[in-house]
């Protein structure tokens, strides 16, 4: 085979009713807020629409049972958002487990389906 394969995982989290609350979007929209200061700019930035990246949070935010966002209203100064704690705890946890599993699934495939490389010598 003249192709190396890689493995491209996505780990979301649901509720138990089956509602999506947090993945690599959230995850991303979070990281972005954080870059820019704002929510609307964090939004911009991944071609979403602010009322999708507000109702994105909002669940989130009600399925984790915290704020995520420190909002700060627009005026002379402008507004500005920051992430609470709480969304600085849980985008970490999210990260490093997203990293351990991507670690383990590498190390799985390579011992399950490495073998792939020399299929068309076998043949």
């Amino acid at each position: 085979m003249d192709r190396e394969l890689h493995l491209k995982l996505t780990i979301q989290l649901y509720t138990d009713d089956n509602r999506r609350c947090f993945g690599p979007g959230i995850a991303t929209l979070l990281e972005r807020v954080r870059e820019h200061h704002s929510l609307r700019a964090a939004a911009s930035s991944m071609e979403m629409a602010y009322s999708k990246a507000w109702r994105i949070i909002r669940t989130a935010e009600e399925v984790f049972g915290c704020k995520l966002l420190d909002s700060t209203t627009g005026g002379r100064n402008g507004g500005g958002a920051a992430l609470t704690p709480a969304a600085e705890q849980l985008l970490a946890a999210y990260r490093a487990y997203q990293a351990d599993v991507e670690r383990c699934a590498r190390e799985r495939f390579e011992t399950v389906l490495g073998f792939y490389r020399t299929l068309d010598q076998e043949h």
